[in-house]
C-alpha cells in the first residue's frame, strides 16, 4: 500500500529563534497529519536546533528536521523546497504564526481541489499584521481584486490598489510548479521574499482565493529584516534583489507581456520594490546612497528602457525623484504617511 501524500508542506526557516518558534510551531501542528512541517535549523547557536529535535521526537508523522550551515532566510527556503513532500508549499517564519479557523479552511479546500479536473497553481489567502504595540490589526485583503470561492486566471484579476499586493504570506504554491519553474533564492541575503512572490508568477496558470485571515505577519523585534534602521544597513541586498527582479522581468519579458494582467501586475510590484529602494537611500542621505540610487535607475534604463520609462515617469516614480532637498523632504514625508496608513515596517 502506497503512502498517502500529504496536502501541504510548511518550511519554516529557523535562526537563532529559541525564544518565539515554539508559538509558530504550535499553531501549525494544527493541520494534523494532512500537513508536514520541516523546520531549518540554519546554523542556529542557540537551542533552535535543540528545540526543533524534541518537535520531530513528538510528532515524527509530521515534523521533520534539516540541520545546516547558515545560508540566510532563501538558503532554508531552497533546502525547505528540495525535500518537501507535500503536493503544495508554504513559507511561514519562525516568528509568525497562523490562525486555526483560517488554516482549516484552507486545508479543507486543499483538500476538495486536489485531484479536481483543474490542478491549482497558486492559493491566496489574507495575512494580518501583528504589529507590536497597534491595538487596531491591519489586515491585507483582496477582496474586489480575486474572484472569491472558484478557481481563476489573470484575465479575472482586477487592479490592486496602491499597497496591495501578493507578499509570502498570502501564497501558497503547487509544489512541482515551484521546482519547474527552477526557483532557487540566493544565499546570505535578506528580502529574497520578494522574488519568491515575484519569480514563479510567469508559471502560474490558475489561482484561487479564500478571503480567511489565515497568516499573522509579526512585526517588533528589534533585529527583524524590516526594521528600518536595518534596511538601511543592507540597503546593497536590497538594491541585489532590485536588479535581479528587474533581470527577470526583461529576461522573461516575452512570456510576461503576452499575459496583459499578469505583466501590469508584475511591474506594479517592481515599482513598489524599487520605491522602497529609491527611499530608503533618500533616507540614508549620504552622498553615496544617493548616488546608488541614480545608479539603480541607471541600470533599469540600460536593462529595458520601456520598463524605466514606466518606472521612472509612473506616479511612485515621479515622488521618488522630486528634484533637490525640499524635493526629498517630499518624499520622505510622503512615505511616512503610507507607512502609517498601511501599517507596514
Amino acid at each position: 500500500m502506497t503512502e498517502k501524500r500529504k496536502c501541504l508542506t510548511l518550511t519554516v526557516p529557523c535562526y537563532n529563534s529559541e525564544s518565539y518558534m515554539e508559538r509558530c510551531v504550535d499553531s501549525l501542528l494544527e493541520g494534523g497529519d494532512d500537513v508536514e512541517i520541516i523546520l531549518v535549523d540554519d546554523g542556529s547557536t542557540d537551542r533552535t536546533g535543540e528545540i526543533a529535535d524534541g518537535y520531530a521526537a513528538q510528532y515524527p508523522d509530521i515534523v521533520r528536521v534539516i540541520h545546516k550551515e547558515n545560508g540566510g532566510h532563501g538558503s532554508a527556503v531552497n533546502a525547505g523546497l528540495e525535500n518537501a513532500q507535500g503536493v503544495y508549499f508554504k513559507v511561514v517564519d519562525s516568528d509568525d504564526w497562523v490562525k486555526e479557523d483560517a488554516y482549516l479552511a484552507i486545508l479543507n479546500t486543499l483538500r476538495e481541489l486536489i485531484g479536481g479536473e483543474q490542478t491549482l497553481d497558486m492559493l491566496i489567502s489574507n495575512f494580518v499584521y501583528e504589529k507590536e504595540g497597534e491595538r487596531r490589526k491591519k489586515v491585507m485583503r483582496y477582496k474586489h481584486v480575486l474572484p472569491e470561492g472558484k478557481i481563476f486566471g489573470w484575465n479575472d484579476v482586477g487592479r490592486f490598489h496602491v499597497g496591495q499586493y501578493i507578499l509570502m504570506h498570502s501564497v501558497i504554491y503547487r509544489t512541482k510548479l515551484l521546482r519547474e519553474c527552477g526557483l532557487k533564492l540566493p544565499e546570505h541575503t535578506f528580502y529574497v521574499d520578494n522574488l519568491y512572490v515575484f519569480e514563479p508568477l510567469p508559471y502560474v496558470r490558475n489561482m484561487y482565493y479564500l478571503d480567511v485571515n489565515f497568516y499573522r505577519y509579526y512585526i517588533g523585534r528589534a533585529d527583524q529584516s524590516v526594521n528600518e534602521k536595518i534596511m538601511t544597513g543592507r540597503i546593497d541586498q536590497q538594491i541585489r534583489v532590485n536588479k535581479r527582479m528587474v533581470d527577470y522581468f526583461s529576461e522573461k519579458k516575452g512570456a510576461v507581456t503576452s499575459n496583459k494582467p499578469m505583466s501590469r501586475y508584475m511591474l506594479s510590484y517592481l515599482d513598489i520594490i524599487t520605491t522602497v529602494s529609491s527611499i530608503l537611500l533618500i533616507r540614508i542621505g549620504t552622498q553615496e546612497a544617493l548616488e546608488k540610487k541614480k545608479e539603480l535607475l541607471e541600470y533599469i534604463r540600460q536593462k529595458d528602457k520601456k520598463m524605466y520609462r514606466k518606472l521612472r515617469y509612473g506616479l511612485l516614480g515621479n515622488c521618488m525623484n522630486l528634484p533637490g532637498r525640499t524635493g526629498r523632504w517630499i518624499s520622505v514625508e510622503g512615505y511616512k504617511i503610507c507607512q502609517k496608513f498601511f501599517g507596514f515596517n
